[in-house]
């Protein structure tokens, strides 16, 4: 798998942008999406919506599981992806471009995220 380089990671999979403007983009690893089997449901956090780092915000549904959707970042949701909403097969067909799920203004940005070096180590690939 390529992880992006200019991207972090957290331990439950998600990826993190880089602030532009304070806000970070924010969506799951191909090797989650690829654990996760085809994904037919997404919930997200609603715009408003203050999402905490390490914290359930929402959920995705595949045909294999259900899974959590847990925060990198601390902040305050400021954009949903309505294409992912409307066609949860773009979080397996591009995990890293359209399949993003939302964007967040940062307030805080816990210590533990990972380079794309340190999540391949992490996840074996």
């Amino acid at each position: 798998m390529n992880n992006p380089q200019q991207l972090r990671y957290s331990k439950e999979h998600e990826w993190l942008s880089d602030a532009e403007g304070g806000v970070s983009t924010v969506g799951i690893t191909e090797h989650a999406a690829n654990a996760l089997g085809d994904v037919v449901y997404v919930q997200l956090p609603e715009v408003g919506d203050t999402v905490t780092a390490d914290e359930t915000c929402g959920e995705l549904e595949s045909t294999k599981s259900v899974s959590d959707l847990y925060s990198p970042v601390t902040g305050e949701v400021v954009e949903v992806n309505q294409d992912v909403v409307d066609d949860p097969a773009l979080v397996n067909s591009a995990p890293f471009t359209g399949g993003w799920l939302f964007k967040v203004k940062v307030t805080d940005e816990p210590a533990g995220l990972m380079s794309a070096d340190e999540y391949a180590s992490f996840t074996g690939n």
